[in-house]
């Protein structure tokens, strides 16, 4: 018999988590059927990334995720919750899922909560009311999870959670499927090359905290030719179009919006690069590692972590257009380091950051959880 897992989402558009968290209900198969609920009814995208045959359901008038503290939403949330075996809430905008946990707990199922971030607001200066909010609801969960050292860190510090209680569980992708041979077609723009020009690529939400007009300035400052691609979707668009067009670049700078299954086109670039606010561990690097590609960005959350050592000197010790648009530069000039590099990433990201070793690891800790270690394994 499969178990019904509850998913609490703030929005279900496909991001990091969502992809994760999707991988994750792919694996589990027959074995877990699945509720979703995205606190935004309209951002549903993440959903066209759920295998065939997995069963699952978007709820339909759910209690709301958001709102001011309520001891009646709490107890709504609450008796939702119940009909559950495993609750698994994502990130703040689902917090008060754990919080009416804390205020009614009593006959509900194990709660997961999970960490991957945060938005431009918190990106620079942790919120203190935010802080205090998550000290108070998160001893109603079973387990905090994070991908990342930085993530442990603050939820140690700031959030006060014992050290016993939070999983950090590395993010993973399918390495094996970024050795084949991309595929030219699914970015037509970067079937010609001039010569000496290099393809910089960048897989985001078009997110303020990811600041991408700053990555486009640092590539207008760059003496090699280049094109600067990155794909996704979001409500910075326009002020990257605008970036671009300033700086007299908007020719070099291609916009395809979202493309799914990467595997089939990060092979397509030559220098994967970042230029974001905060970050953890953020899948599209470990995808650019098994890409083979080397990685251009700041020095922010656990990306100096998770490339390679050879990698190490082109990570912007400043996060500055010129200190990343400098490295860029250097990198840009050498392709058989580039090439060397990559290779290295590529091989740390099959030894640290396959998918099967996080499916695995959450595995366990749903089935523990639910005192049913084996159930998803």
């Amino acid at each position: 018999m499969s178990i019904h897992i509850l998913h609490l989402h703030s929005t279900f558009n496909l991001g990091g988590k969502e992809a994760r968290a999707v991988a994750l209900m792919n694996a589990f198969g027959d074995r877990a059927r699945h509720t979703i609920v995205s606190a935004m009814p309209d951002q549903l995208a993440a959903r066209e990334s759920i295998a065939p045959g997995i069963k699952y359901e978007i709820a339909q008038n759910p209690p709301p995720l958001s709102g001011r503290p309520s001891a009646r939403r709490y107890e709504e949330i609450a008796r939702f919750m119940r009909r559950f075996d495993l609750v698994l809430t994502y990130n703040w905008g689902a917090i008060d899922g754990v919080m009416a946990a804390r205020v009614f707990g009593k006959g509900l199922p194990p709660i997961i909560h999970h960490e991957d971030g945060f938005n431009a607001d918190e990106g620079e200066r942790l919120n203190p009311v935010r802080n205090m909010y998550r000290r108070i609801a998160l001893p109603a969960a079973n387990a905090l999870v994070v991908p990342s050292r930085l993530l442990e860190q603050v939820a140690l510090k700031h959030w006060r959670q014992p050290a016993d209680r939070i999983v950090r569980i590395a993010n993973g992708v399918p390495t094996k499927l970024y050795a084949g041979a991309p595929d030219p077609t699914r970015i037509p723009q970067l079937q010609t090359r001039r010569e000496g020009e290099v393809f910089i690529g960048c897989v985001a939400g078009l997110r303020p905290v990811k600041d991408l007009p700053m990555l486009v300035r640092a590539c207008a400052g760059m003496n090699a030719r280049f094109k600067l691609v990155i794909v996704g979707e979001g409500p910075e668009r326009q002020n990257i179009l605008d970036a671009a067009e300033s700086m007299a670049i908007e020719d070099q700078v291609i916009l395809p919006g979202f493309l799914p299954d990467p595997h089939q086109y990060m092979g397509l670039f030559d220098i994967f690069a970042l230029s974001s606010v905060s970050e953890q561990a953020p899948i599209s690097v470990i995808e650019a590692m098994a890409a083979g590609l080397p990685v251009v960005a700041p020095r922010v959350g656990d990306i100096p972590l998770m490339v390679s050592e050879q990698n190490a000197p082109y990570l912007a010790p400043r996060r500055h257009e010129v200190d990343i648009r400098d490295r860029l530069d250097t990198i840009a000039k050498h392709p058989e380091g580039r090439r060397y590099i990559g290779e290295t990433n590529r091989q740390r990201a099959r030894s640290l950051f396959d998918e099967s070793a996080m499916i695995a690891a959450y595995a366990r800790l749903y089935g523990d959880a639910m005192g049913r270690p084996d159930i998803l394994g």
